[in-house]
């Protein structure tokens, strides 16, 4: 077992809660001795971790008060005091925003590692994020082959997941909305989008009328108010509309004024259904079966943003807040595996 003795660790606090966005100042750097395993234990040293949207919704009320944040983490197995965990494995589990973790082995999943695929993949889209993609087309949208498609926040790492498996599931038009002229771009030179729009531009019905003249089969929202207006006067007789997240609302404590068209709904025989990812995670072999095949043919790309320095966690997760990456931000140790 690794000699421990004088080493220390970082955990991030909440320390407050928000009002509107959150700031540098409701969240606490905490020092403390690297914690020794117990029997039936195993101490990881962290990889890398996952900032992501929902997190915003548990500092309201969900996450607790000056302890350390849950997140998705990827981690070395450093000391072990089990024989179901070996030192040098690297597993994923959730305790997240700190540089150490004691874990059980229930608490962890193996990772497997494939040829030519990155550790940071299962922070992107062979994590949480991809399954989320995963699970809105197959099980909650069931795309069909030649359909077309509106994404919200399509250059978030939902958004650009949803557009590769889209692409390689058969959708025929794919168009996403995004913030930025950059990202706009982005979407369509490399994700594989046919069209997008910068949502600033104008109001979202009329961008996406403009997109996606002939209409669209089903709605990845991951956004809600103006934009998901829009699309339930986009879509189709008989559309879908997967609700992932309503971003728009996060950080805004008035209730959003959209959508007023809900008897759309109605008209056009739409149905609309949102789900927790966490409901589906006996589906994580399956999205290994269908995604890293392409990944290893490049068919599939990785888009991620990459902070170096758990020390940048939480400039991280407050830039993510504000769009300042394209795909999944990801926080990366120094030294950590590829």
């Amino acid at each position: 077992m690794n000699d421990l003795s004088g080493a220390r660790a970082l955990t991030v606090h909440q320390t407050a809660r928000p009002h509107g966005f959150p700031t540098p100042a409701d969240f606490a750097f905490v020092e403390s001795a690297v914690p020794e395993p117990a029997p039936g234990t195993a101490l990881v040293e962290n990889q890398y971790w996952s900032v992501d949207p929902y997190h915003r919704e548990m500092m309201d009320g969900e996450f607790a008060l000056n302890a350390p944040l849950e997140g998705r983490t990827i981690g070395r197995v450093l000391a072990s005091r089990t024989p179901e965990l070996a030192e040098g494995e690297i597993v994923f589990h959730r305790q997240g925003w700190r540089t150490h973790a004691v874990v059980t082995p229930e608490e962890v999943r193996r990772l497997p590692r494939f040829d030519g695929v990155p550790l940071s993949a299962y922070m992107s889209v062979l994590g949480g994020t991809g399954l989320t993609a995963y699970v809105g087309l197959t099980r909650i949208a069931k795309l069909r082959e030649g359909e077309d498609l509106f994404v919200s926040a399509a250059a978030g790492g939902v958004g650009t997941a949803t557009g590769r498996l889209a692409r390689v599931m058969g959708a025929r038009r794919i168009v996403g909305s995004a913030g930025s002229a950059a990202k706009v771009s982005y979407l369509k030179d490399h994700v594989g989008y046919d069209d997008a729009f910068d949502y600033h531009e104008g109001p979202a019905t009329h961008l996406l009328a403009k997109a996606a003249p002939d209409g669209v089969d089903v709605y990845v929202d991951n956004v809600g108010g103006e934009q998901l207006e829009a699309a339930i006067e986009g879509l189709r007789e008989f559309g879908r509309i997967v609700r992932i997240g309503t971003v728009a609302q996060y950080n805004d404590p008035q209730p959003l004024s959209a959508p007023r068209n809900l008897t759309e709904i109605v008209e056009k025989s739409l149905r609309m259904e949102g789900f927790h990812v966490r409901n589906y995670r006996d589906l994580q072999e399956e999205l290994y079966e269908f995604v890293v095949p392409h990944l290893q043919s490049g068919r599939i790309g990785l888009d991620e943003t990459v902070v170096d320095g758990f020390d940048r966690i939480v400039d991280a997760f407050l830039g993510m807040l504000r769009g300042r990456n394209v795909g999944k931000m990801i926080v990366r140790a120094p030294g950590a595996d590829a």
